[in-house]
């Protein structure tokens, strides 16, 4: 009897060592409240950590979907990111939007429609607020083609950043000072801006709200409205263009449509948005869930 407890433990402990691990998805982290937010600066240490924001507010709920995957957090600019997953690495993100570019090193898949706060603003010191309130039309939005012709204003952007396609068409055809930044990408340009190191540059208002709040000055800058920011792109997720990377693109896409067949969706979405899904961004979410419900994969 006990040779025979002693073989069944012996078994079980080898069938415990021969298990294979977890397969991991490592997710790129950049510190951009409120949409991604850091924990005391640092980034999140688990799906447990992870902030009540737009992008990782959704992870949180995705994620919990993802039962057979690990999940880890890299803190990682967007140059490290391509260069990582050119040199073979997988890594994961929900922070970068879709451009021909990228697809040359990255997969794609498609997460929920844009919200309102995903729409892009030209952002301005206050005091030079009443000029280019001027240079408004009727519908009260800046035209940023118009803007991009000012010889007298100077803009600065993050190296590698995009901002969508019908942004980054008119970006092309201009010469805008980068700056290579890391993954604070937000504060340390919003940092210059404040000292004057520029006249304005290109943000989500909600960003720039979390970081006024943050340093103690709320109105140091204003986020006006621009007509090409309406073309925000759907939220994107995406993986190095590596086997590994197609094998967790796909179970991400997976637990999309898996989040978009429940029943009881209103539960979820106050999980990830709480009391400020706007009506609009209700009717577009819905919309898109159905047809994420309905459909295949959405993979490119």
């Amino acid at each position: 009897m006990l040779r025979r407890l002693c073989a069944a433990v012996c078994l079980a402990a080898s069938a415990t060592q021969a298990a294979p691990p977890a397969d991991t998805i490592r997710w790129v982290a950049q510190d951009v409240p409120p949409h991604f937010s850091f924990v005391q600066g640092q980034p999140p240490r688990s799906v447990a950590e992870l902030g009540r924001g737009e992008v990782d507010g959704f992870m949180r709920v995705l994620l919990a979907r993802m039962p057979e995957f690990r999940h880890e957090f890299v803190e990682a600019s967007t140059a490290r990111y391509e260069a990582e997953s050119r040199r073979g690495e997988t890594l994961c993100s929900s922070l970068h939007v879709r451009t021909p570019e990228r697809l040359q090193w990255l997969y794609f898949s498609h997460l929920y429609p844009p919200l309102i706060s995903r729409e892009i603003h030209v952002i301005v010191p206050r005091q030079r607020l009443a000029e280019l309130a001027q240079a408004r039309p009727g519908d009260g939005r800046l035209v940023l083609a118009d803007l991009l012709k000012r010889q007298d204003l100077r803009l600065l952007l993050a190296r590698d950043r995009a901002f969508g396609a019908q942004i980054d068409t008119l970006l092309s055809h201009q010469v805008v000072p980068r700056l290579a930044v890391g993954a604070q990408l937000s504060t340390q340009l919003l940092d210059m801006l404040r000292a004057g190191r520029m006249d304005y540059t290109l943000e989500y208002p909600s960003v720039v709200k979390e970081y006024l709040a943050r340093v103690g000055d709320p109105g140091a800058l204003v986020a006006l409205p621009v007509a090409e920011g309406l073309s925000t792109l759907l939220a994107t997720v995406s993986c190095s263009r590596t086997p590994q990377g197609r094998r967790h693109i796909e179970a991400i896409d997976a637990a999309v449509r898996k989040l978009a067949r429940e029943p009881n969706r209103e539960a979820w979405v106050r999980q990830w948005r709480g009391n400020r899904a706007e009506p609009q961004d209700m009717k577009r979410l819905n919309a898109y869930m159905d047809e994420r419900a309905r459909g295949g994969p959405r993979i490119e």
